[in-house]
């Protein structure tokens, strides 16, 4: 066990390290000046402005100097000093997290209390009106981008009800109104994504478990379908979602750049979007490795090792037939 989750952290980190170095490099690509688009526009802009500029700001070291510098401040959890704000990265980051990761749970949230009941519905009822309209949902879900979403749902709003979400956040626990208010639209829109695919996880996970010998002897003992779906079922058809919703949450937390960015929400998403306008290097390095380290744990943390059910079952091949409406063992082959 304990060499399994070394392993993990190990390789965790390696992830992590190509991540700094490629943003590292990538950043310093990008058109413009980061130094003059900082600078005041009274500023002067002669040579030796602009020289002092990047020296102050250390960018006219050579570039392994300056990633050694940058990711030795990492380690020690120093993520270094905005460009244009000349704020700290790390305090910057710390001010708008709550924001986003709030916007993500409450998008999971939605998603699930639409995607569970969606996804158990469709494989019980499998090809008939209900099972088509969840299939129907989930591939609109998948379909639909969230810029589209975001836009449409404003315009739409703003036009008819005459209504724009409230700007700025204020947490859940101060006041719980205002801050569905602030988050609701845009939670629902990135939840979408997210129900869409955790409904078809549970919906195919559900028809494989109902399939199994252990699911037809419970049918067989005449238990009710509630009992039958719930109570055996589902806590084997949970297994690939529960490792879905992980791998599917960090992908929730990427999923806010634009959405904050449209709502005008004060979160780490329009804060990464503002920083690349502007050429702030340091700031779009912390932002991109503050999302590659939640996926990277939660893709390490939550991972399905096995699809193997928990309830092994008899290595007996067991027929049914179904009479009176409740089905009953036919007959039983040793394999």
């Amino acid at each position: 066990m304990l060499n399994y989750i070394a392993q993990r952290v190990v390789l965790a980190l390696l992830v992590l390290l190509m991540v700094s170095i490629g943003v590292f490099s990538i950043v310093r690509m990008l058109p413009g000046d980061a130094v003059i688009l900082s600078l005041d526009e009274f500023s002067s802009l002669t040579p030796e402005a602009l020289a002092e500029a990047r020296k102050e700001l250390g960018i006219d070291r050579p570039f392994i100097n300056q990633y050694g510098t940058w990711i030795w401040g990492v380690v020690r959890g120093d993520l270094g000093q905005s460009l244009v704000t000349r704020r700290s990265v790390t305090s910057e980051l710390t001010s708008r997290v709550i924001l986003t990761l709030h916007l993500a749970v409450m998008a999971m949230i939605i998603g699930l209390i639409i995607a569970i009941p969606i996804g158990i519905l469709s494989a019980v009822r499998q090809d008939t009106a209900a099972d088509y309209g969840g299939r129907l949902f989930a591939i609109m879900g998948l379909s639909l981008p969230d810029f589209w979403m975001a836009v449409v749902a404003i315009t739409f709003l703003t036009i008819v009800f005459q209504w724009f979400p409230p700007r700025g956040f204020e947490p859940i626990w101060i006041d719980p109104w205002k801050n569905i208010q602030q988050l609701g639209l845009p939670a629902l829109i990135i939840g979408s994504r997210f129900s869409a695919v955790v409904m078809r996880m549970t919906r195919s996970s559900l028809l494989e478990v109902l399939r199994e010998d252990y699911i037809r002897t419970a049918w067989s003992k005449g238990l009710g379908e509630r009992t039958v779906i719930m109570r055996h079922a589902m806590k084997n058809a949970l297994i690939p979602v529960v490792t879905v919703i992980g791998q599917q949450f960090s992908l929730l937390i990427g999923g806010t750049v634009i959405v904050e960015f449209i709502f005008l929400l004060p979160g780490v998403g329009s804060l990464t979007l503002d920083a690349v306008f502007l050429r702030d290097y340091t700031m779009i390095q912390g932002a991109v490795l503050f999302f590659a380290t939640v996926m990277v744990f939660m893709n390490r943390t939550v991972t399905d090792k096995s699809r193997q059910p928990v309830y092994d079952g008899s290595r007996l091949r067991v027929d049914y037939k179904k009479v009176d409406g409740k089905w009953l063992i036919d007959y039983i082959t040793p394999i």
